[in-house]
């Protein structure tokens, strides 16, 4: 037997104004604010901006400067060729003038900015240069090129540059950029297919770009109780390495250390060859070298750069002389050998030192000058400088002290220039992907900020590099770079962070289901009341 109370109009009234009234206010205001309070903030991207990366397409332009020089022209030619262009004042009329000085002579008579190449045009009877030297590429952005254009039929500019038109590509490939070196820049964006060998090795052995690398020297004695090894790096650094990375300022930063480890050998016991008298290491032998040293060279935990190691090995009196050989079980000269992005080790003999009544330990001065020599052309391979073949007749001007001739930089930074636009577009676009893939991963301002940066960078470098404009094209692109690698690598953006959609229901439900259940079930009970009212009306009508 149960006992129902029996509620009056009034009461009834009142029961359902407070259904309504708390369901009106669990939708009007509690579902938006607990929508608004747990939505996953992104902040807007600029996605239109981004979708053109992705069909975005480099053109390089290179200002070329052509000089003539006296005689160079006909009377005839001189005649229609504009004035301006014949402004060469042959300061190198003496035969006695040596190429260097005249390649230093020619380049304070014009000024020419980053990435500009200036070519000299010489007569053909002109003894400035040798009979079988056709081009002469010197230590700056000027060349000199012996033609006969004199000869070319039509006096006009067209025709005359039309002749020297396949003789200037080839200068220009060589001082300047060529398929293959942007070919080497791309090789981590391109099929298989269309990177050639050459340029895939060019880019293996090279450090990808970065803002900054460290560099560092190593002297290596496995035996100080034979050997008190004295080498004076920071006079060698001083002459040798710091004038290349002074040249090389613009494109990253560099930190430069010493040290010295007694008792580090190598991880390969030296074979003795009794044909030579000198124990030796092989080319397949070389591979194993480098892991039990690397272990004892340290390095910067603080910093994230990349580490350029060069290790000078000096063997101990058991195994003494130590000669490496190539694949082909030749003795290599240098008697050093590199590792691709990691660094290079040199072999250096002191057996000379040893005698029958000699008197341990020995004092060795190193000779720094052959050291660093090494040392430098090894360098200059990890920080990307290609080995360039000259085509016949052509000859290039040894760098000379600074390690690097200007257009030498130059070709450097075209290829630094296009390896940034590309690796930026790279991060940013993957970075827009993963954002639209993953829809709760929160994009906060400075990220947003970040990515509007690297592509406001990125549209800049491209229209530098269509320009001409090499310097600028170089710092939006390090600054695209920068910023993207920011965005790409921010902790914010860690995935496991934030709850998927199905946990988030399991949260959720049991806590919302016992209130929303009873709401649901006074709407539902008004609801009927409601029709039987309206029924009843309609009853009484008929």
């Amino acid at each position: 037997l149960s006992i129902r109370p029996v509620l009056s109009d009034p009461e009834k009234q009142r029961g359902r104004s407070a259904a309504v009234a708390i369901a009106a206010l669990v939708i009007a205001a509690g579902i938006p604010l607990w929508w608004k309070t747990t939505e996953t903030y992104r902040a807007w991207l600029p996605a239109a901006r981004i979708g053109e990366l992705e069909a975005l397409q480099l053109e390089l332009r290179v200002e070329v400067e052509v000089v003539f020089a006296r005689g160079t022209l006909s009377p005839e030619q001189q005649k229609k060729v504009p004035a301006s262009r014949i402004t060469y004042e042959s300061c190198c009329k003496s035969k006695s003038l040596c190429l260097v000085e005249a390649d230093h002579a020619l380049h304070t008579l014009t000024e020419t900015s980053c990435g500009s190449v200036v070519i000299y045009i010489i007569p053909e009877a002109s003894a400035l240069l040798p009979q079988d030297m056709r081009v002469y590429v010197g230590r700056s952005r000027t060349a000199l090129l012996r033609s006969q254009v004199a000869s070319v039929v039509g006096a006009g500019l067209p025709e005359v540059l039309a002749a020297l038109d396949p003789q200037m590509e080839q200068v220009l490939q060589t001082m300047s950029f060529n398929h293959q070196d942007v070919t080497a820049a791309l090789t981590d964006r391109l099929r298989p297919g269309l990177s050639t060998r050459d340029s895939l090795a060019d880019s293996m052995r090279a450090f990808k770009s970065s803002p900054g690398y460290e560099i560092t020297f190593s002297l290596l004695n496995p035996d100080p109780k034979h050997h008190q090894l004295h080498w004076d790096v920071e006079a060698a650094l001083d002459a040798y390495i710091y004038p290349l990375l002074h040249k090389m300022a613009p494109v990253a930063n560099f930190s430069v250390d010493s040290q010295i480890l007694y008792y580090a050998v190598l991880g390969v016991n030296p074979r003795y060859d009794a044909s030579a008298s000198a124990y030796t290491l092989s080319a397949d032998s070389l591979a194993h070298v480098i892991n039990p040293v690397e272990a004892r060279l340290g390095s910067n935990a603080a910093s994230s750069n990349p580490v350029l190691n060069f290790l000078l090995y000096v063997p101990d009196s058991l195994h003494s002389p130590l000669i490496i050989r190539n694949d082909q079980k030749q003795e290599v000269a240098s008697n050093a050998f590199h590792s691709p992005r990691w660094g290079g080790i040199m072999v250096y003999n002191v057996d000379g030192a040893y005698g029958n009544d000699t008197q341990f330990p020995v004092d060795i001065a190193i000779d720094m000058s052959r050291v660093m020599g090494v040392f430098l052309s090894q360098l200059r391979l990890m920080l990307g400088f290609q080995q360039t073949g000259a085509p016949p007749g052509f000859v290039l001007e040894a760098a000379g002290r600074e390690g690097v001739a200007e257009w030498e930089l130059d070709r450097l930074l075209w290829s630094r220039s296009v390896e940034n636009v590309a690796t930026a577009s790279a991060s940013i676009t993957s970075l827009a992907q993963l954002l639209d893939q993953i829809a709760n991963i929160v994009i906060n301002d400075n990220i947003a900020q970040q990515v509007a940066s690297a592509v406001t960078a990125l549209q800049a470098a491209v229209a530098e590099l269509e320009a001409g404009n090499l310097a600028l094209a170089l710092e939006h692109s390090r600054e695209a770079i920068s910023a993207s690698e920011r965005a790409f690598f921010d902790p914010s953006l860690l995935h496991l962070l934030y709850f998927p959609d199905d946990q988030k229901f399991a949260i959720y439900i049991p806590l919302f289901l016992p209130m929303c259940v009873p709401i649901l079930l006074s709407l539902l009970k008004i609801f009927r009341e409601v029709q039987q009212h309206r029924a009843e009306k309609r009853a009484k009508r008929d």
